[in-house]
């Protein structure tokens, strides 16, 4: 049996970083220590080389938060800030036809994680802002960006936990094969009441340069009087945009140009 081995510094260093989330914003020093696993000391002094570089920042009660240093160094990503920016006429050509919720969202690992998100004056429950994770399988930018997943991943993921929301949500394996089969035949994925009993999403994948799928964009609406066949094409239509923004110059046209859309 392999003894464990003890934290390196770096894992110190990313460990203070990572004491930070959406519930917690900002933190104290004890906080930082207790959260990160870190004796006091230890954490005082990775705070400090941290607010030096400009990672974190102290405001004037005391309290640390996150540091426009790591918020320069974050637009940088590809998959983040940078596709974003690509994106947003897109988007905001998507809002201006439906003026409904729009996301746009990647897959890290099992999760899907919202990069930008246009809010809409509905009154659907939508539980989502920008750094935001869910499951793949609840949403539905996690399906399109499952469905196109590697099939070896895909397999994994299905055979996996799949955690509940509602009474609504794909939690038996075989359901989830076959809706995430008419993603791809069909071009879009439509994710009905899922998350919240008051909502449905419509999403579709994004391609890169090289016609891979990067990201996802979709609307939510309410579900209540949704209108399916009139949001697949719209929301196929800001895929397309932002996939040729990209570089993505398609010989053949996506599957599922007929505009046929399909529940899930």
């Amino acid at each position: 049996m392999t003894a464990p081995t003890s934290p390196t510094a770096p894992d110190r260093l990313l460990s203070v970083l990572a004491a930070f989330d959406h519930a917690h914003p900002a933190l104290s020093l004890t906080d930082i220590s207790r959260r990160a696993g870190l004796s006091l000391t230890t954490a005082h002094r990775l705070v400090g080389a941290l607010t030096r570089w400009g990672a974190l920042e102290r405001d004037a009660s005391g309290a640390y938060h996150v540091g426009l240093r790591l918020w320069e160094v974050a637009a940088l990503a590809p998959r983040g800030l940078a596709l974003r920016q690509v994106a947003l006429p897109f988007l905001e050509d998507l809002y201006e036809a439906t003026h409904e919720n729009v996301q746009l969202a990647v897959r890290d690992g099992s999760e899907v994680v919202y990069i930008e998100w246009l809010a809409a004056r509905s009154s659907v429950g939508v539980h989502i802002r920008v750094g935001a994770r869910w499951p793949l399988h609840a949403t539905g930018v996690g399906l399109a960006l499952l469905a196109h997943g590697a099939p070896e991943f895909q397999e994994a993921y299905r055979t996996g936990p799949l955690a509940s929301f509602t009474p609504h949500t794909i939690t038996d394996p075989g359901r989830l094969r076959r809706v995430l089969a008419e993603v791809r035949r069909s071009g879009a994925a439509v994710s009905v009441r899922q998350v919240t009993d008051d909502a449905l999403s419509v999403a579709a994948p994004v391609h890169g340069r090289d016609g891979t799928v990067t990201a996802a964009v979709s609307v939510v609406v309410p579900y209540a009087g949704a209108r399916v066949p009139t949001l697949v094409p719209a929301v196929r239509l800001a895929a397309r945009g932002i996939s040729r923004a990209l570089g993505w110059r398609p010989e053949i046209p996506l599957a599922g140009e007929d505009g046929h859309p399909h529940g899930c």
